[in-house]
């Protein structure tokens, strides 16, 4: 009987290894890809001793793959604006460019976002909440850190809670009495974009952008109006649960005083990697805040996309006809062209400082955006990496498409006039062009 039960026992280790379950345990959070096993049905076979080039050489046919794309990118389900541009991710040479001027963007433009937040601060930094202390007044501090929670996660990328921040500043006050304000002066300009719907906030699409929140602004199924607040009283409860005198309600005010506790966000990675696997609109527009105040722009949407503007300038991206009047895609008035895009993956793809943009891509039919997308086995299932973008009337997709042999293409399909079309048809077609791109052999 016992060796069975060890039997039993190796075998659920296995399948939750397998599954990525144990990832929290054995790599402190999602694994790298080192230690991802292949799915069923996309092993890659292991090379003969006699193989001409390594798996991701060889050069890609322009024609051929021009080919392989027209009639999924000529399709009438894409709407009357549409816009294709791929790149050889390795060296930046343009296959196809059936693109002219700029489209909306819709949630691609996190990648705008991420692009300029890991080029300011680098993939390790990390965003402090705090409380300080004057007399008997205490002073919770924002510090933009966007994954910040009520009480302590399992999630890798929810490292800093208000219980644990409560628990270190009880020890050092003691019983009190106190009173507590909140600072939320690390972010300026107005909580909503003005170039957003008037019923994005007041209808719970997203939350006013504070540096202080907890939960991502959520509560129950919707939004907070008053995030900051929320959190404010959330701290001034748990400080109470551990016998701290908090006297009356929170207060808006700035800090003063000397810092008495203070918690840690994840690593800007991580935080980069879950917004854009998530495509989660309030971490995008803390983000866009944080690269501001790095680049010493302003920390409100006008600094955000200054700050966007220069790093890709500096990087060497082409960003004619840029415009962003928020960080995350909701904001309609957005512009961005395909060859934009594209570039910025290929960018990423050469930079380690960018790392985590690849690495936080959703993966066709197997996480974010993407999870039910490309399904099939053998129908770019796990060869597309994507960042996607849904508004009405707009379907967007930019990313890496993985052609046989292991040969990367970065490409943006965006298309933005597509109100007369069913939207599911629409995502279909967009993802027509994907699969069409790798499963040409292009040589």
């Amino acid at each position: 009987m016992l060796p069975v039960l060890v039997l039993a026992t190796l075998g659920a280790i296995a399948a939750l290894y397998v599954r990525g379950d144990l990832n929290p345990i054995l790599c402190d959070g999602p694994c790298g890809p080192e230690y991802v096993t292949a799915p069923v049905g996309l092993d890659e076979p292991e090379p003969a001793p006699d193989d001409p080039a390594p798996v991701g050489a060889g050069a890609i046919d322009v024609s051929q793959l021009a080919a392989a794309v027209r009639g999924p990118a000529g399709s009438t389900d894409l709407g009357g604006h549409t816009g294709l541009v791929a790149l050889d991710a390795r060296d930046g040479a343009t296959l196809l460019d059936e693109s002219s001027g700029t489209f909306v963007p819709a949630s691609t433009t996190k990648l705008l976002t991420a692009f300029a937040v890991l080029a300011e601060w680098g993939p390790r930094a990390t965003f402090a909440t705090t409380v300080r202390r004057d007399g008997d007044r205490l002073t919770l501090v924002g510090g933009g850190d966007p994954y910040l929670t009520a009480r302590p996660s399992k999630s890798a990328v929810e490292r800093a809670d208000l219980a644990t921040l409560a628990a270190a500043t009880a020890r050092e006050v003691g019983r009190g009495p106190v009173t507590l304000a909140y600072d939320t002066s690390l972010f300026a300009g107005p909580a909503a974009s003005p170039a957003w719907e008037d019923t994005y906030v007041s209808g719970g699409v997203v939350a006013p952008v504070t540096p202080l929140w907890i939960d991502r602004g959520r509560v129950g199924l919707g939004r907070s109006q008053d995030p900051s607040g929320d959190a404010a009283r959330a701290f001034a409860a748990l400080l109470r649960d551990r016998g701290v005198e908090v006297r009356g309600e929170p207060a808006r005010g700035e800090a003063s005083g000397t810092r008495v506790a203070r918690v840690r966000s994840a690593p800007l990675a991580r935080i980069v990697e879950q917004m854009l696997t998530d495509s989660d609109n309030e971490a995008a527009e803390v983000l866009f805040r944080q690269a501001a105040i790095k680049a010493g722009e302003p920390a409100s949407f006008a600094g955000g996309a200054a700050t966007v503007e220069r790093v890709l300038d500096e990087a060497g991206v082409p960003a004619d006809g840029l415009v962003l009047d928020d960080g995350s895609g909701l904001a309609r008035s957005n512009r961005i062209s395909p060859r934009t895009l594209a570039e910025a993956v290929v960018r990423a793809s050469s930079t380690p400082r960018l790392g985590a943009i690849l690495s936080g891509l959703p993966v066709g039919g197997f996480s974010g955006t993407l999870d039910d997308r490309y399904g099939r086995a053998g129908d770019a299932r796990g060869l597309v990496r994507a960042k996607t973008g849904t508004l009405t009337g707009v379907h967007s997709l930019a990313g890496i498409a993985t052609l046989p042999g292991g040969r990367p293409v970065a490409f943006a399909v965006m298309a933005d006039d597509t109100e007369a079309v069913n939207p599911f048809v629409t995502q279909a077609a967009i993802d027509r062009v994907a699969t069409a791109m790798v499963g040409c052999a292009c040589r």
